[in-house]
């Protein structure tokens, strides 16, 4: 990762090195929301005003790329729906939804991140209800959502997403779609980087091994985890979840802004998001 885009959070956790090396559920969220916690300044500086977190209603995008839900209509309806959102950081996009006449709640690992949205929140616009804690084991009762959505939000950061897709269908109610954006797989082979040094392949793409960030003593600062498309696709299917469609966006003519390792060289040579459209089974 750059320096310069989460200085704070390098310096506060100590993030001194780079290991590829498996990592359970208990300490990928231990560094997760210690890692969101410390990056959450820095975060919304750099990316605030694109995911508009600070606009009355707040704003849906759902990748680097621009695809805003007000377009595409991923969800469908979402009026008088409730709707769950996984991973939600400050809530732009649960607010979205809450003033297109959602009942939301938003989810997520980082309290840092969830006061940042109670902070858009105090300011105006729709409230949604926000809750503190892991994807993985979600507090909710069965059945109880109509809706369920996650624009980079948990999944790439877990250690078991197959879990999460399992918790996922267990709250969506029959008839319920579950759609999820997360770093396009192929992404995973090239260098973390927006310029030309991120176009040649470095690493196997059927390697699973999470890319983690360390300390000096050797304690884990940052988790990605990876899957391939197909292990996304299976994960969904063995949670009894429809698979409708796989959205990979296009990077637009009109956006030249680098967001980390999105830029638009990169883009217009592959995919850097993957937009899973799921269903309940009515």
């Amino acid at each position: 990762m750059s320096d310069d885009r989460h200085a704070a959070a390098i310096f506060a956790l100590g993030t001194s090195g780079v290991s590829r090396t498996r990592i359970g559920t208990e300490a990928s969220e231990r560094a997760s929301r210690a890692w969101w916690d410390a990056d959450a300044d820095d975060y919304h500086r750099t990316h605030g005003e694109f995911l508009g977190v600070d606009s009355t209603d707040g704003e849906f995008v759902w990748c680097p790329e621009g695809l805003h839900e007000g377009d595409v209509r991923l969800l469908g309806e979402v009026a008088g729906k409730r709707v769950l959102e996984v991973g939600c950081g400050s809530a732009p996009c649960a607010r979205w939804l809450a003033a297109e006449g959602a009942d939301v709640v938003g989810l997520d690992i980082s309290m840092g991140m969830l006061e940042r949205g109670v902070a858009a929140m105090e300011r105006g616009g729709p409230r949604v209800a926000l809750v503190q804690a892991g994807a993985e084991a979600l507090p909710f009762s069965d059945a109880s959502f109509d809706l369920a959505c996650s624009a980079f939000g948990a999944v790439p950061f877990v250690a078991d997403s197959a879990q999460v897709m399992q918790e996922v269908a267990r709250v969506l109610r029959p008839g319920g779609s579950w759609v999820f954006a997360v770093n396009h797989p192929i992404r995973w082979i090239f260098p973390d980087d927006p310029g030309p040094q991120g176009l040649t392949a470095t690493l196997p793409y059927f390697d699973r091994t999470p890319y983690v960030e360390i300390d000096d003593d050797g304690v884990p600062t940052y988790v990605e985890h990876h899957r391939t498309m197909g292990d996304r696709v299976r994960e969904a299917v063995a949670a009894g979840l429809e698979v409708r469609d796989i959205v990979e966006p296009e990077w637009p003519e009109w956006l030249d802004r680098e967001w980390g390792q999105w830029s638009p060289l990169r883009g217009q040579l592959f995919p850097g998001t993957a937009i899973f459209v799921t269903r309940k089974p009515a």
